[in-house]
């Protein structure tokens, strides 16, 4: 029923209660006058604390949500990518495996563009002259847009449909991380937690995840407490905008900088926050310190950072800036770098905190650092966002932050089993009451949640 190591395998009829899947069969059914031969589902996820500090070579402490996307698949006798989903509002599209090409418009990445990420990083790892077509039909109930990940999500499970269907058998590692490497197809330079938290999950507990290797370690969350997802109805599609990928370059320019000017001789290569820190041999504090030191300006412009490297424009350009970034005149180094200094340190707390007990008090004090850290030192948050912060604290949340990418999207509160229904209606009463539309009444938009399973197979 698949390996410890591999997506696992399980039978139909232990989801034969599941509307959504029961509604996606069905789709299935109509459109292509076949019942679909498997489907995948694969889980959201909340980042518990450890915000913008993936990419940047630190561990995160993030958990499966029970809210999922699903992709039915059928394999053809052709190589036709026939996509639906059962949400009207997304069109269908019909493509060729054996040729795939991503396009926008107007408003950004098209949603068929995320199967497509999966579909790709499949192919191109499977090496082979024949591929096959797939019917697929997806469905979900990860809010969109909203820091939960959805999009990678959507790029993982079409991943899966993919090898599925290929009767290819890859380990979980291995789809994390050809995940993460198969969302730049559509110019996000994340860092792979999405991804591995996807694949990895453990129903009841989160996971401490670390890269370079990736691994692993289960985190439980001490008893008594509650996790709440809310959303604060301010969304942002960071694909479709260059803020997310403008935060990669800064820490990457803050990184090649403190490399040179501490004399570290490999400074060119050392485009990663961590592999620095390694490379000096000194502790987060002196991390942090020294980042104050050396970038003590509050802005640089680009002209600035060229004669600092030793590099021109062109060279600046295409050694350490997403495309999407290359008109930038200036960054912020030294608040972007302290942030993931301090933040990696509060990763590291909050999960000590959680393996050797300690106050509840200290992990929401933990995560509310985190949020003023992220909307003073990074900015990405968003006064509709800080609002719902500031109402659950004020509601009595033991901690409250933005969860995701930022710029809108989700909070994730932490408080106790006994005052979580309190909080939601609190909430509801002071944030929701003039934001909750007839069209919005219905949607999910605040939950307490457990953490749930990984990715599976479902035939």
């Amino acid at each position: 029923m698949g390996s410890v190591d591999t997506p696992s395998v399980v039978p139909l009829d232990k989801y034969k209660n599941d509307p959504l899947l029961q509604n996606l069969v069905g789709k299935f059914n109509e459109s292509y006058g076949v019942p679909p031969t498997f489907i995948v589902c694969v889980p959201g996820r909340v980042n518990l604390i450890g915000e913008h500090i993936d990419y940047c070579g630190y561990s995160v402490l993030p958990m499966a949500l029970e809210q999922h996307i699903l992709i039915a698949g059928k394999a053809t006798d052709d190589s036709t990518i026939n996509l639906i989903n059962i949400n009207p509002k997304y069109a269908p599209f019909k493509g060729n495996i054996m040729s795939l090409s991503f396009n926008t418009n107007d408003d950004g990445v098209q949603w068929h563009n995320y199967v497509l990420c999966g579909i790709k990083g499949v192919v191109e790892s499977l090496n082979e002259q024949t591929l096959q077509g797939i019917n697929l039909a997806v469905a979900g109930n990860v809010l969109p847009n909203s820091g939960l990940s959805s999009s990678s999500a959507l790029v993982c499970a079409a991943a899966l449909a993919t090898a599925h269907a290929h009767k290819k058998t890859f380990s979980k590692q291995e789809l994390s991380s050809l995940c993460a490497q198969s969302e730049r197809y559509i110019g996000t330079e994340g860092g792979g937690m999405d991804q591995a938290i996807a694949f990895l999950a453990n129903k009841g507990c989160a996971k401490h995840i670390s890269f370079k290797p990736l691994r692993a370690e289960d985190v439980e969350i001490p008893s008594g407490l509650a996790i709440l997802v809310a959303h604060s109805f301010a969304e942002l599609n960071k694909a479709a905008s260059d803020q997310f990928n403008q935060r990669v370059a800064e820490c990457r320019l803050a990184s090649v900088i403190l490399a040179k000017k501490t004399g570290l001789q490999n400074w060119k290569d050392l485009t990663v926050l961590a592999d620095v820190q390694r490379e000096l041999k000194v502790s987060l504090p002196d991390a942090i310190l020294k980042t104050a030191e050396i970038l003590s300006k509050d802005v640089f412009t680009k002209e600035e950072i060229c004669e600092i490297l030793g590099v021109d424009t062109n060279d600046l350009d295409s050694s350490y800036l997403p495309v999407n970034t290359r008109s930038r005149k200036s960054f912020k180094l030294c608040q972007r770098a302290t942030h993931v200094f301090e933040e990696a340190l509060r990763v590291s707390q909050f999960k000590d905190i959680c393996k050797n007990g300690g106050s509840s008090k200290e992990l929401g004090h933990l995560m509310n650092l985190s949020h003023d850290s992220l909307r003073d030192l990074y900015e990405c948050s968003h006064p509709q966002l800080d609002e719902l912060v500031s109402a659950a604290r004020k509601s009595g949340a033991l901690g409250a932050r933005l969860t995701g990418a930022g710029w809108g999207g989700c909070m994730v509160a932490l408080t106790t089993e006994e005052h979580a229904e309190t909080l939601i209606s609190s909430l509801k009463e002071k944030f929701y009451s003039t934001l909750i539309t007839e069209d919005k009444r219905d949607e999910p938009f605040i939950f307490q949640t457990l953490p749930g399973n990984g990715a599976v197979i479902i035939q």
